[in-house]
């Protein structure tokens, strides 16, 4: 007889309960809403930006705001909704596929999110002084140093805080210091989720056991863990030239400028990588369930999701061809881009192949995970036209890059994204999103996102330049400017529809059931949300997609038990007082140094507190 658990601290609602929490589903929970709430920042950041673009000579935004526009839009982009959105589903979906209780480090995790919120809010703060980071979000020296950013003569805190002790804000700071909170956040994180699938999988969960989304995820942390200390060096370098004199990126001084375009696109090309991977494993997870058959190839796709990654480190050049790197650099690089092309190709066959003579249910998620092979192989083969170094020179810093970007990442990405916000919404929520209103989201963002963006291609090959903030009238490029602004507006009202969408459903009365979709995965043979404790008993895996294996070919499936007594981690407020420490020793590089010191106290008070703390009751 299982003996029946006592109530915990986790499951909880008040606002102490989510300030405190490790409980990987809340931390899931946070971080997508968190993520949600920047993509809506960045999304105005993208109306302005299409706004000022939509007739010549407009004057709508100044140069200056335009250049701090597009510097916000793709930084939050990037970093604050996508890669979050992306730890959202890591955090609540991954434990519960691979059969385990929790995270290997729940502290740990908590901390990995508060430091992400602390790092978005601190970057965002330039709002509130007023210094933007104009420098876009490749932040390329020597725009990043004091002479071309020197930032204003006091700082924020000028009036309070002794002169000697003062740094004047610059949004430049602002960008470093916002990059390397969110880094850091991130690696700590990976490091997280590496040693949670290695070693806390479900008995008789092997490697090839896993589901796609968690292989996926395990190579996307190995990907972080390898590229983020990369751009963590060489913002570091930035920060030494602003503040302490150094010249790594000072060509009178011996250094050289194309020292950070290396490093930046050592870690920018994998970065690509670390935003598409895992929209890839949510869409191989939808697409066997709503076609009714295994997932075609998994084998070639575990394979071919690790070439990608591991080829994705060796392509980084292909960024700057125009750069004079010579030929035989340009010829391996060139190489290195189309070999990449492969294992890319053998997903899509095998997406195909899933789909093929499959009883097909076409859902939401169903179609926007079509969505996602659709406008993400166009992406690709605009891609591989850049691995041509003579095309490649012909669209550098044009409207064509701008067009392939967003196919990648948004055709990709965020249509991904959309497919596995779908397919789990009721997991997370237990509720479902209404099906009628999720096609007209979907067909409105997929015209409107292919208006926005496919006539970029034609401004590209017109020549018009990226990162420009008007246009003159007579080039043959009012007209496509003009569609694309109107696809961007199209675009917002899709979105402005799923939030719709979200908000009916979660106050409709009717609660979806534990497997809604008839899903192949372990997530689904729990209750939707999940208990705290996750499972009752942990499964024991005897087959890939063992759900599947144990409901309609073992006939052993078996609901959980009702009772159950387990020992849960205890929340804490330890995370969140050593994440604000480390945001504080940021914050010194933006307006005094003598918070820096703070931080260092605040940080080490939170790390003897976190170390003495009772773990488990």
């Amino acid at each position: 007889m299982t003996e029946a658990v006592l109530p915990h601290p986790r499951e909880n609602y008040g606002l102490s309960s989510w300030l405190t929490t490790v409980d990987h589903k809340r931390i899931g929970i946070l971080y997508g809403v968190t993520a949600v709430v920047f993509a809506c920042v960045g999304g105005i950041e993208a109306m302005l930006i299409r706004t000022q673009l939509i007739v010549p000579n407009n004057t709508f935004l100044s140069p200056d705001l335009f250049n701090a526009m597009f510097t916000m839009h793709g930084t939050t982009m990037i970093f604050m909704f996508v890669m979050p959105l992306n730890a959202a589903f890591f955090n609540y979906i991954v434990p519960l596929q691979i059969g385990a209780r929790d995270v290997a480090f729940p502290r740990l995790n908590a901390l990995s999110y508060w430091v992400f919120l602390f790092g978005g809010l601190l970057f965002h703060l330039s709002f509130v002084t007023g210094h933007l980071p104009e420098v876009g979000w490749f932040g390329y020296a020597n725009i990043t140093t004091k002479q071309f950013t020197p930032g204003p003569e006091v700082g924020l805190l000028g009036s309070v805080i002794p002169k000697g002790l003062q740094y004047p804000v610059s949004g430049t700071e602002f960008w470093i210091v916002g990059l390397q909170l969110l880094g850091l956040a991130s690696l700590i994180a990976s490091i997280n989720f590496i040693v949670t699938i290695l070693n806390l999988r479900a008995p008789g969960m092997t490697p090839m056991r896993m589901p796609l989304f968690t292989w996926v995820t395990l190579i996307t942390n190995f990907l972080l863990l390898l590229a983020l200390p990369v751009i963590t060096v060489a913002l570091f370098q930035i920060l030494l030239d602003r503040h302490f004199g150094t010249r790594f990126y000072d060509i009178g001084a011996g250094g050289t400028v194309m020292l950070w375009q290396h490093l930046f696109w050592v870690f920018g090309h994998p970065e690509v990588y670390i935003l598409i991977l895992p929209p890839m494993g949510m869409v191989s997870e939808v697409l066997p369930t709503f076609s009714r058959k295994p997932l075609f190839g998994y084998p070639a796709m575990v394979y071919a999701s690790a070439a990608i990654a591991f080829l994705g480190f060796s392509v980084w050049a292909h960024h700057m061809f125009t750069t004079g790197m010579g030929a035989m650099a340009t010829a391996i690089f060139s190489a290195a881009t189309m070999l990449i092309a492969i294992p890319t190709g053998v997903k899509i066959f095998n997406w195909i192949s899933t789909m093929w003579g499959g009883s097909l249910r076409m859902t939401t998620a169903m179609w926007f995970a079509v969505g996602f092979l659709a406008e993400f192989t166009i992406g690709g083969l605009s891609g591989i036209m850049h691995a041509s170094p003579p095309i490649d020179g012909q669209h550098q810093d044009t409207y064509f890059v701008v067009a392939h970007f967003h196919y990648v990442l948004f055709g990709g990405s965020v249509f991904g994204l959309f497919a596995g916000l779908y397919y789990w919404f009721p997991k997370f929520s237990g509720r479902l999103l209404s099906e009628p209103i999720g096609k007209v989201h979907f067909w409105l963002t997929a015209i409107g996102f292919n208006l926005t963006f496919f006539p970029m291609h034609f401004l590209g090959v017109d020549g018009m330049p990226r990162r420009i903030y008007t246009y003159a009238p007579g080039f043959n490029l009012e007209t496509w400017n003009f569609w694309s602004s109107i696809g961007a507006y199209i675009t917002l009202l899709s979105a402005l529809v799923f939030f719709y969408n979200v908000f009916v459903s979660l106050r409709g009365r009717q609660k979806a059931p534990a497997d809604p979709w008839d899903a192949r995965t372990l997530e689904w043979a729990i209750a939707s949300p999940p208990p705290a404790y996750n499972f009752a008993s942990l499964p024991d895996v005897q087959a890939r997609d063992d759900f599947w294996y144990r409901k309609h070919e073992a006939k052993t499936f078996k609901p959980e038990p009702e009772h159950v007594h387990v020992v849960l981690p205890n929340p804490s407020y330890w995370p969140l007082i050593v994440g604000a420490g480390i945001t504080l020793m940021g914050a010194g590089f933006l307006f005094a140094y003598v918070l820096t010191f703070i931080g260092v106290a605040v940080t080490l008070v939170g790390a003897y507190g976190w170390s003495f703390a009772k773990f488990e009751g």
